[in-house]
């Protein structure tokens, strides 16, 4: 199994911590020899400066002793013995990691430090910048066509089947028809929009019309008299051709032509008795209901999942497809939007800034509970060693110091004895 990055990372820290370690209690050693050799000296009549050095290596001493005791009792009882306020780490892990969730959320997770913050990185005009570019907006597309694949394909076919059904129905069915058709219809009649449909039908009429002279000499004669002579009956559908030809061109090529008007004033009624004809609009219902009853509607909406699905895959597994082009043209758009317009990027920070300040504001609690609860699950002699292996470097350091201040202070205190004396 290979070895994690975070187990070669403690290594490294315990070599380091352990070298610190010898390197301080080298310190401690020193003085002590120092110290020693000073007073054997002494003690054999020795010069009267070595008064300074034993002072020296004495204090020196005291005070890497003191540091030890002091950086040791964060971790562990020194020597083992049950000294009163030692081992705080170890007994105090609860209280610690509590006070370390309170002084993150008071003083990073506030909503105005929140709000500072992402005000000042201005991060609408760093998405901006980052989408504009081809390439990062094509990232986050692919991005989200592994995501929508990987939502379709976790959906039970047969839930997402029913929903759809359930909705799509009861949508359909809970609403009347009538009333939004005819509003429709009206925006449709108030903007001419219609016009063009009754041109096309005029033109297809005309068109009909001229082509089939030889149904109206069949519908002619089919209806005439038995008696009536044949060259009569020519006669009579020639004319009947003639003029219905004549009036379906009237009407093609007269926008005013009275049929057209006719068929306006039609369509304008019936928009209205759509909204507002209680008979108009039970029609339109039963009509509804035939429609959504139909065979072939019933299994499009059956299929209407299978449907959707194959589309989504078959989109988001394309990376040329309209869709995934699309939205990468769109995420590159608003990109450069963000980036030059300054109303919609200014827009954009409010709504992350009052996003953040939600969650802090509601979830803060919540947000600090997951460094409170998982220092409370780690094992105290555990939590003792994370913590040494952090810091318990640079501790090594206050013993050095100690050692050096001492050794200072014990010279100075030696010499200003002396002056006294």
């Amino acid at each position: 199994m290979p070895i994690g990055l975070d187990t070669l990372d403690s290594a490294a820290k315990g070599r380091d911590l352990r070298r610190m370690k010898l390197i301080a209690t080298g310190f401690l050693v020193a003085a002590t020899v120092v110290f020693l050799a000073a007073q054997l000296w002494l003690a054999r009549g020795g010069p009267d400066w070595l008064g300074y050095v034993r002072a020296a290596a004495e204090a020196g001493m005291v005070g890497a002793l003191a540091d030890w005791f002091a950086v040791t009792a964060l971790f562990r009882r020194p020597l083992g013995l049950p000294i009163p306020h030692t081992a705080i780490i170890p007994n105090k892990k609860d209280m610690i990691g509590d006070s370390l969730g309170d002084f993150i959320g008071t003083n990073f997770l506030a909503e105005d430090v929140v709000r500072d913050k992402l005000r000042r990185t201005e991060l609408a005009r760093r998405l901006g910048g980052w989408l504009s570019e081809p390439v990062n907006a094509e990232r986050v597309t692919a991005e989200l066509a592994t995501a929508a694949r990987g939502v379709v394909t976790v959906l039970r076919d047969e839930d997402v089947q029913e929903v759809l059904e359930q909705v799509l129905v009861r949508q359909l069915m809970s609403q009347q028809w009538g009333p939004p058709l005819g509003r429709v219809l009206s925006g449709v009649l108030s903007d001419g929009a219609h016009h063009r449909m009754v041109d096309l039908f005029c033109d297809r009429a005309f068109d009909w019309v001229r082509a089939n002279h030889d149904l109206v000499m069949r519908v002619v004669s089919d209806h005439a008299p038995t008696w009536s002579p044949k060259f009569v009956d020519e006669l009579i559908a020639d004319k009947l051709f003639s003029e219905v030809l004549a009036f379906s061109w009237a009407v093609k090529v007269d926008p005013e032509h009275p049929m057209r008007k006719a068929v306006d004033k039609f369509l304008i009624e019936f928009a209205q008795d759509l909204q507002t004809d209680a008979t108009t609009i039970e029609r339109a219902e039963q009509i509804k209901y035939q429609i959504v009853e139909h065979p072939d509607v019933q299994r499009f909406i059956g299929k209407a999942w299978t449907t959707i699905k194959t589309m989504i895959l078959d989109a988001a597994g394309d990376p040329s497809s309209a869709l995934r082009r699309r939205i990468a043209d769109g995420l590159a758009s608003v990109g450069r939007r963000l980036v030059t317009d300054d109303e919609f990027r200014a827009k954009t920070d409010g709504w992350v800034e009052d996003a953040a300040g939600y969650v802090v504001r509601h979830y803060r609690a919540e947000i600090t509970t997951l460094i409170t609860d998982t220092v409370s699950r780690w094992d105290a002699e555990q939590t003792s060693r994370k913590v040494e292996l952090q810091v318990g470097r640079d501790l090594q350091f206050i013993r050095i110091n100690g050692t050096v201040v001492g050794a200072i202070a014990g010279v100075l205190i030696y010499t200003v004895s002396q002056f006294i004396t």
